[in-house]
């Protein structure tokens, strides 16, 4: 009897020893964090002008759902809050201080857009909240010494820029160039990049048409572009203007050498509406993995992918370069908060974040990796040429990283 009443009390023990509280008996935690939950904010544009870019915050609460029913990160299951800013500043304004003061979340994660993240930038490293992995290639995003709260992700918008430059230079060196951008820090950025790459050769350059993405629609712009007698059409745009400039180019039967920025690339929002025959050849760059290509049919990332969207996410389509987009940085976001530990404050969320060593999402191409410091906060830095050939993009040539800046 007594041996029993021993063992009784030894088996309670253990399970104390093992209790919940015990086990985060010596977590830190920052306001929007606590043994049972991290609250992440979120905001991009489910509405407006390029309201097709919403589909980046479903696949993200589908892929924390994932991560919640295998048991959260840590034991703590994410309480994800997506807020629609229309991709208006002013209402990133807004949802940025509603996350931060009303709900209270520990970070904002993957806020959607270069001029919506540039009005909150101030405000997020005024608070000390992390803005992390913002959802734009904006060189103002790795600025640690300067604004240490905030990070971005994907390869900057100069680097493309020199990389469209490297390319034009080795197979048309006596190309004319007509630019159409976006009339804000997005569009000059890339702009910057490609003339930094053409070095003394900026001349080739002989028409540049900006346009604000409040307007319907961009022909007028497209005409004074042919007009100028250019022989090659970079159209650094996001998914809605990128489909105008194609179907544009095909109606005045132009046939330049066409560059497409990688952000205005997908197969699903842009190349499918704007028809596979009016974009046969049309260059751009790319970094992910396409789910569609058969290169990648027996990858087990891929396949990985395939079954977190046929379980969370069925109706996503995958020749959407965004699906696949959302689905790398919400790996990306994960494996933070997994080095976090039971420390989740602020300060260790951004310490974390500049600390990633060759992390490999599931859905980056081969070579390509994820690495930050304390004095580097651009996490991706290497892209790839592509061609657009049927109805996927062929890859070709070598990976080009951020030290590309052609000749």
């Amino acid at each position: 009897m007594r041996a029993r009443v021993f063992a009784a009390l030894a088996s309670g023990l253990a399970m104390f020893a093992l209790s919940p509280s015990d086990t985060f008996a010596q977590s830190k935690y920052d306001i929007g964090a606590n043994d049972r939950e991290i609250k992440i904010g979120n905001i991009l544009a489910y509405s407006g002008p390029v309201s097709s870019l919403g589909i980046i915050g479903k696949v993200e609460a589908a892929y924390f759902q994932k991560i919640n029913d295998e048991g959260g990160v840590n034991g703590r299951k994410i309480n994800f809050i997506s807020y629609d800013d229309a991709y208006s500043p002013p209402k990133t304004v807004e949802q940025a201080r509603r996350l931060v003061e009303s709900d209270e979340v520990l970070l904002i994660f993957n806020p959607v857009g270069t001029p919506t993240n540039a009005a909150i930038q101030k405000y997020m490293n005024t608070k000390r909240v992390p803005q992390l992995f913002v959802g734009g290639g904006a060189t103002r995003w790795n600025n640690p010494a300067e604004f240490p709260w905030t990070m971005g992700f994907q390869p900057n918008y100069q680097t493309e820029g020199r990389i469209f430059a490297k390319y034009i230079l080795t197979t048309k060196p006596d190309a004319k160039i007509a630019v159409l951008y976006q009339n804000d820090d997005l569009g000059k950025d890339y702009l910057k990049g490609l003339k930094d790459g053409l070095g003394d050769k900026a001349s080739m350059i002989v028409a540049e048409e900006s346009y604000e993405i409040s307007e319907p629609v961009i022909d007028s712009h497209i005409v004074k572009l042919k007009a100028s007698g250019a022989d090659t059409f970079i159209s650094i745009a996001l998914p809605k203007v990128a489909a105008q400039s194609i179907r544009k180019i095909s109606e005045l039967s132009w046939k330049p050498l066409f560059i497409l920025s990688s952000i205005g690339a997908s197969i699903g929002t842009v190349i499918r509406p704007a028809g596979f025959e009016n974009s046969q050849g049309i260059i751009s760059t790319v970094y992910l993995k396409d789910p569609l290509d058969p290169q990648w049919a027996n990858d087990e990332a891929k396949q990985r992918f395939d079954a977190f969207l046929a379980k969370y996410a069925p109706e996503a389509d995958k020749n959407d370069y965004f699906v696949v987009y959302a689905y790398v940085i919400s790996q990306t976001m994960v494996k933070v908060l997994q080095q976090c530990g039971n420390d989740l404050t602020r300060a260790n969320i951004m310490r974390q974040a500049s600390n990633l060593k060759d992390f490999k999402p599931d859905m980056l191409l081969p070579g390509i990796a994820l690495n930050t410091s304390p004095t580097d906060f651009a996490p991706m830095k290497d892209m790839r040429t592509a061609r657009l050939k049927g109805e996927r993009w062929e890859i070709f040539g070598d990976i080009m990283s951020g030290s590309d800046r052609g000749n």
